[in-house]
């Protein structure tokens, strides 16, 4: 396995249409460090923030409940929402999310689902990330970029 010029193991960057759901993108990361040490880099509201262009987190992870990232981006304040859908401690996050910043009405089509999956690997740890329902293959491609550079930034909290 190579690695890029910027330290950040990536396996792939896949991107999936079908019928049901337009776009779908698939990062895998791999990081030499714990599950407890990713797993407090993704979920930690503090740490979240050290990385996620300075947004404030807002949730309990209690599946059902609201999930809310707040702040400001480029001079414009943004709220964007979702709710948990799935949560394993150390392993598996899921919600649904919609971005403020969206062309489309807030409806629950017009929601992506996110998903963290954090498996072992022999470096350490993978974490899996995937998006499903960007509006368009620019978006996925944009979303895909955007996942890369903010691993590369949790990169560099955890290991």
């Amino acid at each position: 396995m190579k690695e890029p010029a910027t330290g950040l193991a990536l396996y792939t960057a896949s991107f999936i249409q079908t019928a049901m759901t337009p776009f779908i993108t698939r990062n895998q990361f791999v990081f030499q460090t714990t599950p407890e040490k990713l797993w407090k880099a993704l979920t930690d509201p503090e740490t979240v923030k050290q990385y996620f262009f300075g947004t404030n987190l807002i949730t309990t992870w209690e599946p059902g409940t609201p999930i809310r990232f707040t702040g400001e981006w480029e001079g414009k304040a943004y709220e964007d929402k979702g709710t948990i859908l799935a949560y394993e401690h150390n392993r598996l996050l899921k919600y649904d999310y919609y971005s403020s910043f969206s062309p489309l009405p807030d409806l629950p089509e017009n929601y992506m689902i996110i998903t963290y999956s954090v498996t072992p690997h022999e470096q350490g740890v993978q974490l899996e990330i995937t998006q499903e329902n960007a509006p368009s293959q620019e978006a996925a491609d944009h979303s895909a970029e955007n996942w890369t550079a903010l691993m590369n930034e949790v990169k560099k909290i955890v290991e």
